[in-house]
């Protein structure tokens, strides 16, 4: 099996993994009893994921893990806020994105790094080189335009784009409705698009 193919049948493991919320739910009703395995099963369940998602925000593995236990000590000191009526995910990850935008914030720093997947490389310009280090020039070329993108911007294409989180899902982790969600993302692609074509000298004010 080829390494996306293997990548691509882990990811859809994952998803079908995660998004139970009956289970989500028991779990968490478990663990507000003081059931610490239940709550170790969602940590398990959802920590790969949410260690992707942080890295796509810093680019320190180690960082990325601090914060990732960070973030689920949050949770489950937030339980009893949980609503149960909701996805347990979204909730979840809206409280590891923000706890990883806290700590960019407080040290004024903007890293947002990139790992292609298969999944998402058709979205992105494809390199015309054949050798890795022109493939990894141009991903830091793609991180650069990334970086001046306002941050309710990143965030949407970060999450959307390069996590395949639905428009959802997003907006119930950034606690925003569904059109807002859509128009940033819109307005995010184009926003891309132009600072891309800019870089290249092929916009339409590039000869300008």
């Amino acid at each position: 099996m080829a390494i996306g193919q293997q990548q691509r049948a882990a990811d859809m493991a994952e998803a079908l993994d995660e998004g139970n919320p009956s289970s989500d739910a028991r779990l968490v009703e478990d663990a507000r009893l003081g059931d610490h395995e239940a709550f170790g099963q969602l940590v398990r369940r959802y920590e790969r994921r949410l260690l992707r998602v942080i890295q796509r925000f810093v680019r320190d593995p180690d960082l990325a893990e601090d914060l990732a236990q960070e973030a689920f000590l949050r949770v489950y000191e937030r339980l009893d806020q949980y609503d149960a009526s909701r996805r347990f995910g979204p909730w979840m990850f809206r409280i590891g994105v923000n706890v990883t935008l806290d700590y960019l914030r407080r040290k004024k720093r903007r890293i947002w790094g990139m790992l292609f997947t298969d999944a998402h490389r058709d979205r992105w310009p494809d390199p015309p080189a054949a050798d890795q280090r022109a493939e990894r020039d141009l991903q830091q070329e793609v991180w650069q335009v990334i970086e001046r993108l306002p941050e309710k911007y990143r965030i949407v294409l970060v999450l959307r784009d390069l996590e395949g989180f639905s428009t959802s899902e997003i907006a119930a982790i950034l606690n925003r409705r569904e059109a807002t969600i859509r128009w940033r993302l819109a307005e995010a692609r184009n926003r891309f698009q132009e600072i891309w074509e800019r870089r290249l000298g092929t916009g339409a004010g590039a000869n300008a």
